[in-house]
């Protein structure tokens, strides 16, 4: 009878657990290994959404894939061949479950290359200057449904298409905990046909 009790007991105090809201949404960013994976000032050379002296401007795309094609659209990189010869390492990191406020501006503006950039930068200084301190836009690095992932029925199928997003986290980057997901990695070669690679 001892042991029954104690495993009934063990199941009423697994009922009586308190369930884990697993809210807190991963980035993930793909950096060159001899640098950390933020930056902590604002030397930062200007991005998309950060002009000169802005940062530090923490930059996160929602799946791997879309922080793949960032480098791969920023470095030109076109031709299978030269994937194995990419070595970078990519980070997962926890960025909280705060709100991001939506980036409204043309598509074309907002997936354009340099040339958009100066509007880009204007659009976020506007959002910070009223107290944004993360905003979201769609991907410019992947094409329209290029952040599928993959699913596993019957076999490895891809997933259905879904669209890539950018978060952009301003500030200190002392509250954020990131984990190397892969190290000395590359790219896959499908992802080349996914990239929204520059004119």
């Amino acid at each position: 009878m001892g042991p029954r009790r104690r495993r009934a007991g063990a199941r009423q105090a697994a009922r009586a657990r308190p369930r884990v809201a697993l809210r807190d949404m991963m980035g993930f960013r793909q950096v060159d290994a001899r640098y950390p994976f933020l930056w902590e000032d604002d030397r930062q050379p200007a991005g998309r959404w950060h002009a000169d002296g802005d940062g530090p401007a923490h930059y996160f795309s929602d799946t791997p894939d879309g922080a793949w094609a960032e480098f791969l659209r920023h470095e030109e990189i076109t031709d299978p061949r030269d994937l194995p010869t990419i070595q970078r390492q990519l980070w997962a990191v926890d960025i909280g479950d705060g709100a991001a406020e939506r980036v409204a501006l043309p598509i074309e503006v907002l997936t354009g290359g340099p040339e958009t950039y100066a509007r880009c930068q204007r659009k976020a200084a506007s959002m910070r200057a009223r107290g944004a301190t993360r905003i979201e836009a769609p991907s410019a690095a992947l094409v329209a449904g290029g952040a599928r992932g993959m699913r596993v029925e019957r076999g490895v199928a891809p997933a259905p298409p879904r669209h890539g997003a950018v978060i952009v986290l301003f500030g200190s980057p002392g509250a954020l905990v990131g984990w190397i997901a892969a190290d000395a990695a590359s790219p896959a070669a499908d992802l080349l046909d996914r990239v929204h690679h520059l004119k």
